[in-house]
């Protein structure tokens, strides 16, 4: 089963300084159809004006991960931790017993980003942040695992079944990922157009996919791909 999802179907909200669309039922917009995907239970497709951003306000029992695409994102928590996180990389947050952080667009630039919950696989849990680079020209071709519950050593840890992963293809190249028994794939093509087993989508349309052992991507023209792999 594969479901494209078109930028133009997500939810949508406009705040002035950021610019939303919901892949999922988030906050005012609500789909019974769209309440996640397997254990994803929240993908964002954010746009923040410059010098603006999300204020202190908790989180408890979810494994948030932030893919920035253009621009950068400044975080601070309740635990002390602070770092800026650039286009291209990615920064994990286990809210776990309870965190409260802040969210910052520092920059005079807008900052486009992705961000993606995932349900943790067991409650609870000390709190904890990480960031790290990942630069596209290592993942030109092959996928990167950005993140994991599954014991990828290369990865920034989260406590979930499920993997992160990202890949730039150039067009006309192609690339394959291998579903395991009773898992689901959501992927998002960042930029570019592409083909999901035949299937078209273009960028920042939703691919939902289910009871598939095998998905090949081919890309259309130049893409930057980010894939989520859950049960």
């Amino acid at each position: 089963m594969i479901d494209v999802r078109s930028f133009d179907s997500l939810g949508h909200a406009d705040h002035g300084w950021l610019n939303a669309r919901h892949h999922f039922s988030f906050a005012n917009y609500y789909d019974p159809a769209r309440m996640g995907w397997g254990a994803l239970r929240v993908w964002n497709d954010d746009q923040i004006a410059a010098k603006s951003g999300f204020p202190p306000h908790p989180h408890r029992d979810m494994e948030i991960i932030t893919y920035v695409r253009q621009g950068a994102i400044t975080h601070k928590d309740s635990l002390g931790n602070e770092g800026r996180t650039g286009a291209g990389d990615v920064q994990v947050m286990s809210a776990g017993s309870g965190i409260q952080h802040a969210e910052m667009n520092l920059e005079d630039e807008e900052t486009r980003l992705f961000q993606l919950w995932i349900q943790p696989t067991e409650a609870g849990g000390e709190p904890r942040w990480g960031a790290k680079p990942f630069p596209k020209g290592e993942r030109a071709g092959d996928w990167a695992i950005l993140a994991s519950g599954m014991g990828d050593e290369d990865a920034l840890m989260i406590r979930t079944d499920a993997r992160v992963a990202g890949i730039t293809l150039s067009a006309g190249e192609s690339a394959e990922w291998s579903l395991g028994d009773g898992r689901k794939a959501y992927l998002v093509p960042a930029t570019g157009s592409i083909e999901v087993n035949g299937e078209f989508a273009n960028e920042r349309d939703g691919v939902a996919v289910a009871e598939v052992e095998r998905i090949r991507i081919v890309a259309l023209e130049d893409s930057e791909i980010v894939l989520v792999d859950t049960r």
